[in-house]
């Protein structure tokens, strides 16, 4: 008697393949362009830590707790602390965003991989565009892009929420069926492939990355940024 043979797994899909439409690259910015491991943000929830406890007069366990809830139910702890507060955010931006940039390095296989891929590109981030500009240039990657779609582009509405992206598409007249993102938090792909958007979740260990993290939105996974775009050149 002969025992069936057992089903091959079903092959992975060929990225390139996948991704030969693709004539825009949405990169979030924070914890995608450079690693988690870099912690630049513990720098920065630290200032955030500072600003909220000075501004409800907490001690810094209970200003870490009101942060992070803002943080988990608004997106950024600057929504939360502009619907709450009525802060202004750029003064919250310039504070947090006073930290030390040299934790970062410039990444030349990086920039060989974004300035080899075809089309359009831009940075899709929740921080600032002064904050931004610093990032990418310490990274040796701000000329790789188009143009960088911050939080106040988004008029103050914060990834996942549906007008961040609607206000990207429209801003650059992208097609989202032919638009590419790669993000490092899961549950914001969801409302980019609800538009028609190619996703990348890049799963480095962010905080919170995996939260909401569904199959049905997220197309392709990878640790490792640079690797993944060099799979995708010919």
């Amino acid at each position: 008697m002969h025992r069936p043979l057992a089903e091959s797994p079903s092959p992975r899909p060929d990225p390139r393949a996948a991704l030969a439409h693709v004539e825009s690259w949405l990169f979030d910015m924070d914890n995608t362009l450079y690693p988690a491991s870099v912690n630049l943000f513990a720098q920065i929830d630290r200032r955030m830590e500072a600003y909220v406890g000075r501004l409800l007069g907490l001690d810094r366990e209970g200003a870490r707790a009101v942060q992070k809830r803002y943080f988990h139910e608004h997106g950024t702890t600057l929504r939360g602390l502009m619907l709450s507060h009525d802060v202004d955010p750029h003064e919250f931006l310039g504070f947090v965003h006073d930290i030390d940039f040299s934790v970062l390095a410039p990444d030349r296989g990086l920039r060989a991989a974004l300035r080899a891929l075809p089309g359009r590109r831009f940075v899709f981030t929740n921080g600032d565009l002064a904050y931004a500009e610093r990032v990418l240039g310490a990274l040796g990657i701000l000329d790789c892009f188009e143009a960088i779609h911050d939080i106040e582009a988004m008029g103050w509405h914060p990834k996942p929420d549906d007008r961040a992206y609607d206000s990207l598409v429209a801003r650059f007249g992208l097609a989202p069926g032919r638009s590419f993102l790669a993000e490092d938090m899961a549950h914001n792909l969801m409302p980019a492939k609800a538009r028609g958007m190619t996703t990348l979740w890049v799963n480095n260990g962010s905080e919170r990355g995996a939260h909401g993290h569904s199959p049905a939105f997220v197309d392709h996974e990878t640790h490792d940024l640079t690797h993944f775009l060099e799979t995708l050149l010919p």
